[in-house]
């Protein structure tokens, strides 16, 4: 059995360790508060780009000279995954949800006969694939996810390798797995394709029901040729701020189970620390009656 003097020590250890969650988890609610308005705020822009895309491509989508990004190489044998995770961890489940999403893609698609290529957003991401699809990962972006506040440059830098690995016809789909922030403790894994772009299928207004015409000048094809790689940047975009919420929501989560949790076992370590150190004292006294009976 443990000496009073290590039982001791051990109690001061998951004392100091609690101090330590305790004050992870005030820092992740405060990052989580930025975070979250953040994730919201980009969800319009997200939107109405979406919104304004549909519109745009009805009379173009099919057509053989429609934009690449938008009708895609015509094949669907190369793909390239983005897996965005964090650049750390104790928080929970959040990585590991999405390195198992991940594998469980790259799986479907070689079970299909498909050639698939990595980039990680995140150094936990390279770290949990980098064992079984080492060979398959590009390039790593590290630093994006820990920010204090995500910038739309980070995101662009990601979109334009995308972009030019699209126009070096390295792939021929492009895909990005990431948690979706729901609330402060859940959040939904997300697969969005990016190339080609998927154009939602948005309500009609009233006056498209009443058979408005729209009119774009210069040509839809045009428009489009533009406004489709801002979009591929604007959806990378909202991808990370709505990863980088869901990291502090769910490292918020796992400090508090971690402090609740220690404050358990310091109650049950003194508990047994109190028991021991009356056992010794009943020893003691018993040894000092039986001595002083012998005299």
């Amino acid at each position: 059995m443990p000496s009073l003097k290590d039982q001791r020590a051990r109690i001061s250890s998951v004392k100091q360790t609690r101090k330590i969650t305790s004050a992870m988890k005030l820092v992740a609610a405060s990052k989580l508060k930025r975070a979250q308005e953040q994730a919201e705020a980009s969800r319009p822009y997200a939107t109405r780009m979406a919104q304004m895309l549909s519109n745009l491509a009805v009379g173009v989508a099919g057509q053989p000279d429609a934009p690449p990004l938008l009708g895609g190489t015509g094949e669907d044998q190369k793909y390239l995954l983005i897996v965005a995770t964090a650049d750390r961890g104790l928080c929970g489940g959040f990585n590991s949800s999405i390195a198992r999403g991940a594998r469980r893609r790259i799986q479907e698609l070689q079970g299909q006969g498909k050639d698939v290529r990595i980039i990680c957003v995140g150094r936990k991401g390279r770290d949990a694939l980098r064992r079984d699809y080492g060979n398959l990962i590009l390039h790593t972006y590290e630093g994006v996810a820990g920010k204090k506040r995500m910038e739309f440059a980070d995101a662009h830098a990601v979109a334009e390798r995308i972009l030019d690995m699209f126009g070096a016809g390295e792939f021929d789909v492009c895909e990005i797995v990431f948690n979706k922030f729901v609330s402060a403790i859940r959040n939904e894994l997300t697969f969005q394709q990016l190339v080609p772009a998927e154009i939602p299928q948005v309500t009609r207004t009233e006056d498209e029901e009443l058979g408005a015409p729209y009119e774009f000048e210069p040509g839809e094809e045009q428009i489009l040729t533009e406004l489709l790689p801002r979009n591929l940047g604007v959806q990378v975009y909202r991808a990370l701020v709505e990863n980088a919420a869901s990291e502090q929501g769910a490292r918020m989560a796992a400090m508090d189970s971690a402090t609740r949790n220690a404050g358990d076992m310091i109650k049950r370590l003194t508990l047994i620390y109190n028991r021991t150190r009356q056992a010794q004292i009943t020893k003691e006294l018993i040894e000092i009656i039986s001595g002083a009976e012998a005299v």
